[in-house]
Order: C-alpha cells, then sequence, then structure tokens
C-alpha cells in the first residue's frame, strides 16, 4: 500500500511543469480541512441536532454564526495564498555535506499574506525544517531554506511546499512547486589539507627549491598602496607590528600543477582523489599561485582568480558523473 501510494505521488508531481517563478491562482491551490476543521464541522452537526430535537431558536442562530465563520474562514485560507508570486533566485555551488542557502522570493501584489510556510515535500536527510513568514501588503519576502547535497555533482531542487492555516487553523490551504534550478555540489576537501606539490618553474626559467611547510613562498617588501589582503604577511605583521607584502614578482612565471596522478596515496580511492584535488585548488588560490588542473581527459590552462576556480572545482564535481 505504501509502495502504492508513493507511485501515485511520483505520477502526481511529475505532471507539475519544472519552472523557477511559479504565480498561484484557482488552478494550483489545494484546499482541505484539518483536523481541527472536522471536529469543528462534527460539532456544528451536532449543535444543529440538539437544536431541532429541543426546538432552540437560540441554538439555531449559534449554530448557522459559527457556520457563516467557518465558511469565511475558508475563504481567507485561500485568499492567503491565491495571487502570490514565488521565485527562486539562481543557486550557488557549495561542497558536498555543507549547507545551501536557496532564497525564495515571494511577491505579494494584494494585502497582508500571514502564516505562510515554506518545506520541501519530501523531507531531507537532515530533517523537515519548516520556516514560517509574513509577506507585507504590495510587498515581497525573502524566505531561506537549507539544502544540503551528499555526493558530489548536480542535484535538483526538491518539490516546494507553500502553505497556510491562517486564520483560524480549520482549512489547509497549500501548492506543490517544482523548481528547475539545480544545485552544484564540489567535492568535499580534504581535511586537516595536505601541502601543495612542488611548484614547477616555467620553460626558461631557473628551478626554484621546493620550500618547507610553513615557509614564504616570496620574499617581503614593505607595504604598498594597492596591495591586495592576500599579499599582506599578517603572521610577520603580528610578530614585528610593520605592515609587510609578499613580493609575488616571480610568482607570476612559476606554475603549480595539480596532476591527478600525484593525487594518488595508499588505499586511496577516486573519492579521495577527488577531495585531495579540491584541497589544492582551494590551497593554491589561497596562496595566490598560477595553478593548473590535469586530470584523464582534462588539461586546464594555468591561471588563478575566482573563475579559474570555479572552473577547476565544477570539472572535480562532475568527473566520472554520468
Amino acid at each position: 500500500m505504501f509502495g502504492l501510494r508513493r507511485r501515485i505521488r511520483q505520477w502526481w508531481l511529475s505532471r507539475l511543469p519544472l519552472t523557477d517563478t511559479w504565480t498561484l491562482n484557482q488552478g494550483n491551490i489545494y484546499i482541505l480541512p484539518t483536523k481541527a476543521g472536522v471536529v469543528f464541522a462534527l460539532t456544528l452537526f451536532i449543535m444543529l441536532l440538539a437544536s431541532i430535537n429541543y426546538q432552540l431558536n437560540l441554538g439555531y442562530v449559534l449554530t448557522f454564526l459559527l457556520a457563516g465563520s467557518g465558511i469565511v474562514s475558508m475563504h481567507v485560507t485561500h485568499g492567503s495564498l491565491r495571487g502570490l508570486t514565488l521565485h527562486l533566485r539562481p543557486t550557488t555551488a557549495v561542497h558536498a555535506g555543507d549547507a545551501a542557502l536557496l532564497d525564495v522570493v515571494l511577491t505579494n501584489k494584494g494585502g497582508a499574506r500571514h502564516g505562510l510556510a515554506v518545506y520541501f515535500h519530501e523531507p531531507t536527510a537532515q530533517g523537515q525544517r519548516v520556516v514560517w513568514c509574513d509577506v507585507p501588503a504590495q510587498g515581497q519576502e525573502v524566505v531561506r531554506v537549507t539544502l544540503v547535497p551528499e555526493r558530489r555533482g548536480w542535484h535538483p531542487v526538491p518539490t516546494l511546499v507553500v502553505e497556510t492555516h491562517f486564520p483560524l487553523g480549520l482549512f489547509r490551504a497549500w501548492t506543490l512547486w517544482r523548481p528547475a534550478a539545480r544545485l552544484l555540489a564540489y567535492p568535499t576537501p580534504e581535511a586537516p589539507p595536505p601541502p601543495l606539490p612542488r611548484v614547477e618553474p616555467t620553460p626558461g626559467e631557473r628551478p626554484l627549491p621546493h620550500a618547507p611547510k610553513g615557509s614564504e613562498l616570496d620574499g617581503m617588501r614593505p607595504w604598498q598602496r594597492g596591495d591586495s589582503m592576500r599579499q599582506v604577511a599578517w603572521k610577520k605583521v603580528a610578530r614585528t607590528g610593520e605592515m609587510v607584502s609578499r613580493d609575488t614578482a616571480a610568482s607570476g612565471s612559476r606554475q603549480l600543477r595539480l596532476d591527478w596522478a600525484a593525487s594518488a596515496s595508499r588505499g586511496s580511492d577516486v573519492e579521495q582523489r577527488l577531495s585531495r584535488l579540491t584541497a589544492w585548488v582551494q590551497g593554491a588560490e589561497r596562496a595566490g599561485l598560477s595553478y593548473a588542473l590535469s586530470m584523464p581527459g582534462f588539461q586546464q590552462s594555468p591561471g588563478h582568480g575566482d573563475a579559474h576556480r570555479r572552473a577547476a572545482l565544477e570539472q572535480l564535481a562532475l568527473w566520472g558523473v554520468a
């Protein structure tokens, strides 16, 4: 029975379109009474029978007054969602195991909306987390839901539910939304970070000895206006109190080769090698070195910077993934 219900639910969800913008109207809002609503209806029925049996005029008045309040509550509950526009902002890649924050923008062109809940339709491995919010009249509200990818690669954003029980909790109105966006998860970097491989000189440059762990790769010079914060030798600043920067004049001609073969260690599998290469990419970027990722079927040109780092991490995230 459980498997049948799951297949029916998956079939129903597959009929929903994939879109990052979802406008709520009569066709995509569902409403049903809650448990409290069912109890309320049974109570009204008993009150009506008692009023008929004992010919209680005040009982009729109270019964129909409460019934009218319930009907108005149903319209208010449905209207709390009708006319809202939901939009998912572009996702930002994270490392596998890290929390990704997905921004859902709720745009309201009508009156104020209260008591809205946003959550994933299927509970995630981290448990179901419901985010509650109110949307001001003629305004917007940004809701952040958390998604933690467990493995590297592309992940579809799960189906989202937006619901409300406002104002009396007698009815539940909700909508199901399938965002088209996907989340990219990079491999988890190895911890603690392994030391970087030997820096290779470019052709024609005199080879430099491999710097021991903890030593500076470049010389020092007084800090100059225009130096980036990465160039500042903060350890030396803390010891001497003088602002000094690393002299990177020679580092531009040196290339760090992050090779797939060099990432192997005893007992390491593919995921461990990808994890080590990820840590190397991050370490080289922090050190301000020019580096190139080399993998079977992929050879990156030397460079550095955020775009270069993202290209390398994306290659690592999608390597071997169908």
